[in-house]
């Protein structure tokens, strides 16, 4: 609980800090000042916040770095959300995504490393990564290659019922990183996106959601509940009501392919495949 707490504090400042460097290069100086003043409020009592979650919590100590770690929360939610209500927010581009995924997936794995440290265990015992996971890569990559029409018939099927279900009248919206690949022209903004949605979010999210937040549920007695909630908590998580079928059954079969080789780097690779998939074919049909 307390690394997925992190995990979030360090989203909500990464947020802050992009609306402030975004508001500082629009050119409008109005209130800066006192922008500037709310925001630094906001990323100080995140970071507090963070020094807290990130330390042991003995039992006779709980309590008050409970209670500390909770002022210093509410009140960086409370300066950040009062910061955006000034400043609005901010435009997409292609380095705020990167600068997202940064505060997210990258914070993530540096807080995984010492969440490992403080449990005295290593990646090896923790997610069962061996010296040859040839095997277990290679059940991923078929597992990907297999899932991934599937994959686009679930989205289409959610974009046709959103769009044609009476009573919901919704337009599908893409996702906020699709969005920001098809306005990717220069060749850096794309292998910088490249790299994140490649390498950087599978590893974290498959470290985050399958590798500790299911076998965590599933040990204090639920494994149901367990592959369910994390499986639903992944694809909550991407924020868009046209892929959360398809990521739902991702994130289904992802946890099957954990359970079934033992071994995390199956999931990473199926994850690592699928998305270099679909920004191949976005690329392709951004450029045609």
């Amino acid at each position: 609980m307390r690394l997925f707490l992190s995990v979030f504090v360090c989203i909500y400042s990464g947020a802050v800090l992009a609306c402030l460097l975004l508001h500082a290069n629009s050119g409008v100086k109005a209130g800066y000042p006192a922008l500037v003043s709310i925001g630094v409020g906001a990323i100080l009592s995140l970071l507090g916040a963070l020094f807290f979650l990130t330390r042991p919590w003995p039992a006779e100590n709980l309590m008050p770095r409970l209670a500390a770690m909770l002022v210093c929360f509410y009140a960086g939610v409370s300066l950040g959300a009062w910061l955006y209500k000034l400043a609005g927010p901010p435009t997409s581009s292609v380095w705020q995504l990167v600068f997202a995924a940064l505060s997210f997936q990258g914070a993530a794995l540096l807080l995984v490393g010492g969440f490992l440290r403080e449990h005295e265990t290593g990646s090896q015992q923790a997610f069962g990564l061996r010296r040859f996971s040839g095997p277990a890569i290679t059940i991923g990559l078929i597992s990907a290659l297999v899932f991934l029409p599937v994959g686009w018939g679930l989205q289409q099927l959610s974009s046709f019922f959103l769009t044609h279900l009476p009573g919901l009248d919704l337009k599908p919206v893409e996702q906020q990183a699709v969005q920001t690949l098809r306005t990717a022209a220069l060749p850096m903004e794309r292998i910088a996106l490249a790299l994140v949605t490649i390498f950087l979010a599978p590893m974290a999210e498959e470290i985050l959601f399958r590798g500790i937040l299911y076998p965590w549920i599933k040990q204090i007695g639920f494994p149901r509940l367990a592959l369910w909630v994390s499986s639903l908590l992944f694809a909550v998580v991407h924020t868009n009501m046209v892929t959360f079928l398809p990521l739902l059954c991702l994130a289904l079969v992802l946890a099957w392919l954990y359970e079934f080789t033992g071994n995390l780097l199956a999931s990473i690779s199926a994850h690592a495949l699928f998305n270099a998939l679909n920004f191949a074919m976005l690329l392709l049909l951004s450029d045609s």
